[in-house]
């Protein structure tokens, strides 16, 4: 090859590389749930506020959802007016609640649309006050995007952030008031809404126009928080996989009806997100604990038929990631690494603080041993998920889940200690790394697109990359 063609294919590789989009981190955890980023390469191990920080983007208001990544944009909720303060929340009717979108690049705001709440909203005290009125991560399919606001309903914004369309979804609070925080999934041409505590309903509307598809009130969703995962069954069949208290079901996205269910966790609350690794689906769960690891198909009771493992492990709020046939979940500052396939303990690790942080969060003052509500999959029978629940007792902790690129596990603690380790079969954590000295509670789960790392507190958007 002469000069000439070489100096000209090398110009049109370098032309075509930089025009080739960095994936997107679309949803809650990216990548259907995942946490894991498949084509991040050269994230920073250590990171301050005068190393590897590439910017710091100041947030009007508080939220414990995480930003998602669509193109050049980062977009991520917060709210406003009311609530900022434990001691002195304010007037509620000053509650405004807000999705933001920053330049990926520059951190530059581009736009902020704000929506207004329902009323009577929570009251800001309590449990509920630990997490507050924009717990939702949003979703995009790269010409919209959605976001969840609770009691606010589902919202439809174009990518310059003007209003589509919007709808309710139901004005409950749960039994035990304590708000809502299940994410919007897509699927086809549906966005899908776990509205648990709203209306104790899945309900799956057409992505173009706010046209209700279909809608399944079950009453055993009460208790839940996490967020749905895909699961592609076969070429012709994907379920829409949930975890709910005392079981994990797996229901068809086209029309909402169950297909099967398996039983799980013995307890009266879902907190954390079941999460897939190719058939098999994931689950984790915190006060009572319990590990299920089942494959998705199947119809009715596949407890028998499709559980893969079980075990007495406990997380916390947070959803494990799978990655290189390894199972990982975070509990107490301890990092716990299981088989995927058998269940069987490979590792465990302690993980080592900043000197001098602060703890993170605050005691919860709500309580377990609250009433039993009822439970059930609405006309299916056969489950005995929903019997109330919630996350009484377990304030204070962290609310991130870890995620995973580059080779790294990033997991970030309420108090803005984030901690990176190598991916591998023993435990090796290789930093920890704060951001800010200030006061600032990170509840969100990192997204990751190419070389960025991009994690919210209550009071910033920040980006991270070397």
């Amino acid at each position: 090859m002469n000069r000439t063609l070489m100096c000209l294919s090398a110009c049109a590789w370098l032309s075509w590389s930089t025009l080739v989009p960095a994936a997107d981190w679309s949803r809650f955890r990216g990548p259907n749930g995942s946490g894991i980023s498949t084509d991040a390469h050269e994230l920073p191990s250590e990171f301050s506020p005068t190393k590897n920080l590439q910017w710091k983007g100041p947030l009007p208001g508080p939220g414990s959802s995480s930003p998602i990544v669509v193109g050049n944009r980062v977009l991520v909720t917060c709210w406003t007016g009311y609530g900022v303060s434990r001691e002195e929340p304010g007037d509620m009717k000053a509650l405004k609640l807000h999705l933001l979108c920053f330049d990926r690049n520059t951190g530059k705001q581009l736009w902020d649309r704000s929506v207004d709440p329902y009323y009577p909203e929570e009251e800001y005290s309590g449990m509920f006050a630990e997490h507050g009125y924009a717990s939702h991560t949003p979703a995009s399919d790269g010409e919209r995007v959605y976001v969840f606001f609770g009691k606010a309903g589902i919202h439809a914004f174009d990518m310059e952030g003007k209003p589509l369309w919007n709808k309710s979804v139901g004005t409950g609070i749960g039994f035990r008031n304590w708000g809502t925080s299940s994410s919007p999934v897509l699927y086809k041409d549906l966005v899908i809404v776990t509205a648990a505590a709203e209306s104790q309903a899945l309900v799956a509307f057409n992505k173009r126009t706010g046209e209700q598809v279909w809608k399944q009130e079950a009453d055993g969703l009460t208790g839940t928080w996490g967020t749905p995962v895909l699961v592609e069954v076969d070429s012709s069949r994907t379920d829409l996989v949930i975890g709910v208290p005392f079981e994990i079901w797996g229901i068809n996205p086209d029309t909402g009806k169950l297909r099967w269910y398996c039983e799980a966790s013995q307890d009266e609350s879902f907190c954390s997100s079941v999460v897939a690794s190719g058939d098999t689906v994931y689950a984790i769960e915190g006060r009572s604990g319990g590990a299920f690891a089942v494959r998705a198909g199947g119809k009715d009771d596949v407890t028998k038929t499709h559980m893969v493992w079980s075990g007495s492990n406990r997380n916390r709020i947070g959803t494990p990631v799978v990655v290189d046939g390894k199972l990982l979940y975070m509990y107490s500052k301890v990092i716990n690494c299981v088989d995927a396939k058998t269940g069987a303990e490979i590792y465990q690790g302690r993980l080592t603080a900043k000197p001098g942080s602060a703890p993170a969060g605050a005691p919860a003052d709500a309580g377990a041993g609250q009433p039993r509500g009822p439970g059930g999959f609405g006309g299916f029978g056969g489950g005995r998920g929903g019997r109330g629940g919630g996350m009484g007792g377990m304030g204070g902790q962290d609310y991130s889940s870890p995620v995973v690129g580059d080779g790294k596990l990033y997991y970030v603690a309420r108090n803005g200690d984030i901690y990176v380790l190598q991916l591998g079969s023993s435990f090796k954590q290789l930093s920890v790394n704060r951001l800010t000295e200030e006061t600032e509670d990170f509840s969100g789960s990192p997204a990751i697109s190419d070389k960025q790392i991009f994690i919210r507190s209550s009071k910033h958007l920040y980006s991270v990359s070397q």
